[in-house]
């Protein structure tokens, strides 16, 4: 369905909102900027940023459902044969590969990673962030699996598969922040890749294999 001219507005609104907050806090620092600022630098009311930003962690953490949901989406687009472990692996593996953005092997990451090390409001809501997408990634696993609500194992499969994911951006941040080229880190997260997967047991690797059509 085709995007209303109402709705590219709001869109585009929050787009601008955000994009003015984060140049702030990249400047000064998150807790040194309020939301009373934010709004003057955009020229709008201190309603129309809580209209569309509830608290002052969601102009940060603008696309956090993205990475809610992230792990999610690679799990349900496996394909035939292929496990949960193994797809999320292989989506990894072409992100960091093509040195995507998504991964933060970009330019300005150091800087926007530094703005939340220096913030506790901000470091609490990134590890409810990362709460939020083991908790989402669980329940995929058990859909996708039949498992009963009682089942531990999608929850423990989960927390492996998660692992993965944050062993990767943790050693791609702490490289970042050193100063070190995206180009450079892409090379050397790639090994690490590996040594994840040879640390991962066979139960884990051939959990939820999606079977042929």
């Amino acid at each position: 369905m085709a995007e209303g001219l109402r709705e590219r507005k709001k869109r585009q609104t929050r787009q601008y909102l955000s994009d003015v907050a984060t140049g702030l806090f990249l400047e000064r620092g998150f807790d040194a900027v309020t939301i009373a600022e934010i709004a003057e630098a955009a020229d709008v009311s201190v309603n129309t940023v809580y209209n569309y930003f509830p608290a002052k962690e969601d102009l940060f953490f603008d696309r956090s459902k993205g990475l809610i949901d992230r792990l999610s989406r690679f799990v349900r687009a496996r394909g035939a044969g292929e496990s949960a472990a193994d797809a999320v692996l292989r989506e990894l593996r072409e992100e960091v590969e093509s040195v995507s953005p998504k991964v933060g092997l970009t330019e300005g990451y150091d800087r926007f990673m530094k703005v939340i090390q220096e913030s506790a409001a901000l470091q609490a809501r990134l590890w409810r962030v990362q709460r939020e997408q083991f908790e989402n990634l669980e329940a995929t696993l058990r859909e996708e699996t039949g498992a009963a609500d009682d089942d531990p194992l999608p929850g423990l499969m989960a927390g492996q598969i998660n692992w993965v994911h944050q062993a990767l951006m943790t050693t791609v941040t702490e490289e970042m922040i050193a100063g070190r080229k995206p180009a450079e880190v892409s090379r050397e997260a790639l090994v690490l890749l590996d040594d994840v997967e040879e640390l991962l047991s066979e139960k884990v690797l051939n959990y939820a294999v999606r079977a042929a059509r």
